[in-house]
């Protein structure tokens, strides 16, 4: 393999993931209840105030992890043959979509069944219910997305045998880092699908592209790192007339996401946090290793879960939204924490829904 092949250090690329997935929880439990008009499964207005936290969110943070997993992706295959690296994406990625759909999914179709008469009033077999539920996955569409994009990879990498567009785009100076924000705009329109508004194909295809060819270069790392502070100043000021122009319009629409402010103020966050995590994320204690291998179950499992307590709270408890929020944040860590620790030690059951 030609050129460089040094990646960021595994410390602060560990943590960027870990706390992007914590804000993941965090906005799905605002998203739950949102005001905002984006369709979730409980369709009961929270407090409007805190859709702002969405508004800020949403634009970047799953953008971001597809950066993350492009240059996780990069990794893999200088240790990994072709062959193993596939095969390591069925059953870490595949095998748990299938699994959480069919074994935990089904826990958000039922409770989306509460609100909305899925059936248009017929009687319908149990087990044709329960194949309908589980077409609801939630946030298991990321793995999925994830691994059909590390599919065109392999292609892409095939036709590239002498790796030179990774070379090339070592040499990527500041503005023209800056100036991709231009393709990020354009990707924003297309390949997106027409029902299922969350695969938005072209933009995550290629951010993920961009973390492996542009971000896993130490030397494009470094001239982030150098502006960090810039960088992050500029995008929490994006974010701030995010909310402030965008607050009351339905955040997930098109006429947000394909806005070119939208699209710059998540390219510029982007930037932001992959300079300063290389500043104030480059450490590793008990609580990082700890969320580290816990990451992906917590992505895995946590919806699930903070649906079906979210549905049951409001129904049967008659509490301030303020509290129902209250409840349901620290709620959902700890289920999630406690659910992975006893699937963890069931070997079927545990390859199934996280691949091991």
């Amino acid at each position: 393999m030609s050129g460089n092949t040094a990646l960021p250090r595994k410390k602060y690329f560990d943590n960027i993931r870990s706390a992007t997935i914590v804000l993941v929880i965090i906005y799905h439990v605002i998203y739950i209840f949102n005001s905002a008009g984006v369709v979730s499964n409980i369709p009961i207005q929270g407090i409007q105030a805190l859709d702002s936290i969405c508004y800020f969110l949403y634009p970047w943070f799953m953008c971001l992890l597809f950066v993350v997993a492009g240059i996780s992706a990069r990794y893999s295959l200088l240790t990994r043959s072709t062959r193993q690296f596939a095969r390591e994406r069925v059953q870490k990625l595949i095998v748990p979509y299938l699994g959480g759909a069919f074994l935990l999914g089904w826990l958000n179709g039922w409770v989306t069944a509460h609100y909305v008469d899925m059936f248009g009033g017929h009687a319908v077999p149990g087990f044709v219910k329960y194949l309908v539920y589980s077409l609801n996955i939630g946030p298991l569409w990321f793995l999925l997305e994830l691994f059909v994009i590390s599919m065109i990879l392999l292609l892409i990498r095939r036709i590239d045998r002498r790796d030179r567009l990774w070379t090339l785009a070592g040499k990527a100076g500041l503005p023209l880092i800056i100036l991709l924000v231009l393709p990020v705009w354009g990707s924003s329109f297309v390949l997106n699908l027409p029902v299922v508004v969350v695969f938005r194909n072209g933009i995550y295809w290629l951010m993920f592209l961009l973390g492996y060819y542009v971000f896993s270069h130490d030397t494009v790392l470094a001239k982030l790192k150098q502006h960090a502070v810039l960088f992050f100043i500029i995008a929490v000021g994006l974010g701030i007339v995010e909310v402030w122009y965008f607050f009351g319009q339905n955040y997930a629409s098109d006429a947000c996401l394909q806005h070119p402010f939208t699209n710059l103020y998540l390219w510029m966050m982007i930037l932001a946090v992959l300079g300063c995590a290389q500043r104030w994320l480059d450490f590793s204690n008990s609580l990082t290793k700890y969320l580290q291998k816990r990451s992906f179950a917590l992505y895995v499992f946590h919806y699930p879960l903070l649906v079906t307590a979210a549905y049951w709270i409001t129904t049967y408890a008659e509490l301030p939204m303020a509290v129902v929020y209250l409840i349901l944040l620290p709620f959902t860590f700890v289920a999630t924490i406690l659910f992975y620790e006893i699937i963890s030690r069931i070997p079927v059951i545990r390859y199934l829904l996280l691949g091991i």
